[in-house]
Formats: structure tokens, C-alpha cells, sequence
């Protein structure tokens, strides 16, 4: 017989939300991982608030959701408070009963602001990572380095002389004013945004120029988790003094071998490598008249093993970029952004160490 298509409601609903989230759903292992992390950082959240005075939002569940916002590719958080106020997967995910009030988007944001200030995204990605040693899921010998451009939450527009009060050619929009910039040079010397100061003019060779940062990423070659991740300004000279940065981070006294592209084949960054007992792994850039890579290195079987795995890298950008969303930034300024490319690193790791556990028989 035909059903019925009676629309009033229950008063009463006798089905939890873990009832209602299926047992192979892919967050299932990713909210285990999750909460083994913020276990480990529940001390540092204990120093974070006062002892006295009324509760704020569990910082748990604030980094949860935070993380579903990065899985989800959820642009705001004001679109994120409207997804945790129906959507049981995501109130599953957080912590948040049927019955809890969903934040304000205010209070959810100096929330987070708070966590910013007490380098939570950092401890939280350690967290992350030390899930995936304790599984055996790290090299310690083999890695990658790289970075790219974040585009900064700043147009062309605010990039303005900072000797001038502005260079509007008209006062018809006072919001988005017609700048006329044909016959002037522009350079981060000269120049700085009024929306986002931080940010610098870059661009990558065949583009247009950006308001950019540059964000650095050091993964290991056996399944290509980050091991690393840090941002800087993209000043051009960022990505050798990163890279030898995040080495000197590496756990151990061991030889480790490190794959990069034609762009780190300078002769002082391999020198450096060298000194740092570094095997440089790095491709030749083959349009300069000599490279510092030689034969000494090329010859081996680990340096072809290295290119080939070297090409992983692009996949974390790619994903931090397309799912993050880090392609362009939504916040302002250098901490905040890190923070997020920080976080979005261990978001990404998540991911990856979830599709390895699911293929260990």
C-alpha cells in the first residue's frame, strides 16, 4: 500500500547520533586519531583558561570542528555554525548532543583566537605525527622538501606607496576605488598592503604577481606524511632557509638523504646540506652552464628513487590547496595564517594515515 506522507514531527527522537553514523564511515578512525591528540594536549589546554569565571567552549570541540571546516572545505565559520546546528554527522564529529545550542559565530571566533595564542595548531599537528611513528608509518632516513605560494586575503588594490595617503584616480566607489597602476614600480620596498601588511608581492615564473606567502612543507619518502610545515614571507629567499630549518628538526644523528627540485641547486644551500650530513637529492637544474649536483650523487639508485618520490609533495599542496582551503587564505596576517597551514598539514596527515590503516590487513 501507498505510504504516508505525514508531515508533523516527533516530539521525542530515541536514536543517538552514533547510532546514525554509519560504522565504516571514513571519520570514524579520523575521530579516534583525533581524540587520542587532544588527550595528549589536555595540559596545554588547562593553561590556556582560568581556573574560575564562566565556561568558554571546550577546546576540544572547538579544534573538531575546526577540522571539519578543513575537510569539508567549508568557507566560514559562519557557514560552519549553520552545518553543526542540523547536519548529526558533523554534531557526531564535535561532541555536540541533539539537544546542544550550536555557538555564535562571535564567541566561536575569539574562541579560536585563543587557541592561535597558545600554539595549539603546532602541538596538535605533533600530536599527529607522533600517532603515525608510534605505527611505524614514518621514514627516518628518505625526505622531501618544497613550498608554495599561499595567495594572502589582500588584492592588488591595497597595495599602495607608503609614502602616499592613497592612489585612487576617483572617489566613485570609496570601498573599491579605480587605482590606475600603468607606469609605476612597484616593489615590496616601496610598497605595502592596507589590507593584510604582512603580505608581499610575489609571483611564480609565466604568472601574474600575487599578495602571497610562501608555505614550506618537509614530508617523508616511504608514505608521504608531513613531517614539517611552517610559513614564511614570500620574500624569495625563504625556501633554502626553511628547508635547512625544518633539517636540523629531524630526530637523530643518522645520514638522511633529501629530495627537492631544480630550484634548491645552488651551490651554497648544497654546501650547507653537505655540512649538515645531508645527501642532496636535488635535481639538476639543467639550464644553468654547471650544477651542483654531480655524478657523485646522480649515480646512485637512491637518487632516481628520490625524484620519483620527491613528486608526493605536489599531492599534500594540491590537497591543502583544492580541500584546505589554502589557495587563497581567509585570514590576514603571517601568525594567523601559519596557524591554518600548520593545522592543515595535520588535517592532511589525518587523511593519509586513515587510508594506510585502512589498507594494513
Amino acid at each position: 500500500m501507498r505510504g504516508s506522507d505525514d508531515q508533523q514531527a516527533s516530539v521525542f527522537s530515541y536514536v543517538m547520533p552514533e547510532q546514525r553514523v554509519p560504522q565504516d564511515h571514513p571519520l570514524r578512525p579520523m575521530r579516534a586519531m583525533v581524540d587520542e591528540a587532544l588527550r595528549a594536549l589536555s595540559p596545554r589546554f588547562s593553561r590556556l583558561y582560568a581556573k574560575t569565571g564562566r565556561p568558554s567552549i571546550a577546546p576540544e570541540r572547538l579544534l573538531r570542528a575546526l577540522l571539519l571546516q578543513v575537510l569539508y572545505t567549508i568557507r566560514s565559520e559562519r557557514m560552519l555554525m549553520e552545518q553543526l546546528d542540523y547536519n548529526l554527522l558533523f554534531r557526531w564529529f564535535v561532541g555536540l548532543s541533539m539537544d546542544d545550542r550550536v555557538w555564535d559565530v562571535t564567541v566561536f571566533t575569539k574562541s579560536r583566537d585563543r587557541l592561535l595564542e597558545g600554539e595549539v595548531a603546532q602541538a596538535f599537528f605533533e600530536a599527529v605525527l607522533r600517532q603515525a611513528r608510534e605505527r611505524q608509518l614514518l621514514s627516518n632516513e628518505h625526505f622531501t622538501v618544497d613550498g608554495t605560494l599561499i595567495e594572502a586575503w589582500a588584492g592588488l588594490k591595497s597595495f599602495r606607496h607608503q609614502g602616499r595617503k592613497g592612489s585612487a584616480d576617483s572617489d566613485d566607489d570609496p570601498g573599491n576605488p579605480t587605482v590606475n597602476f600603468r607606469g609605476e614600480k612597484r616593489s615590496n620596498e616601496t610598497h605595502a598592503s592596507t589590507t593584510d601588511p604582512e603580505a608581499l608581492l610575489a609571483r611564480i615564473k609565466g604568472r601574474e604577481s600575487k599578495l602571497a606567502y610562501r608555505g614550506h612543507l618537509l614530508t617523508e619518502n616511504r608514505h608521504g606524511l608531513v613531517v614539517d610545515a611552517r610559513l614564511t614571507p614570500a620574500d624569495g629567499f625563504a625556501e633554502r632557509r626553511a628547508a635547512l630549518a625544518m633539517l636540523e628538526r629531524i630526530p637523530g644523528q643518522q645520514r638522511v638523504t633529501l629530495g627537492a627540485d631544480r630550484g634548491y641547486d645552488v651551490r651554497a644551500f648544497v654546501a650547507e646540506l653537505r655540512q649538515l650530513h645531508v645527501t642532496p637529492h636535488v635535481a639538476q637544474n639543467t639550464t644553468r652552464q654547471s650544477s651542483s649536483i654531480d655524478g657523485r650523487t646522480t649515480r646512485h639508485a637512491g637518487y632516481a628513487a628520490s625524484q620519483r618520490r620527491r613528486k608526493r609533495l605536489e599531492e599534500v599542496f594540491g590537497w591543502m590547496k583544492t580541500i584546505g582551503p589554502l589557495r587563497k587564505t581567509k585570514y590576514r596576517g603571517r601568525e594567523r595564517v601559519g596557524w591554518m597551514f600548520v593545522f592543515a598539514a595535520a588535517a592532511y596527515n589525518l587523511v593519509r594515515m586513515r587510508t594506510l590503516m585502512a589498507a594494513t590487513p
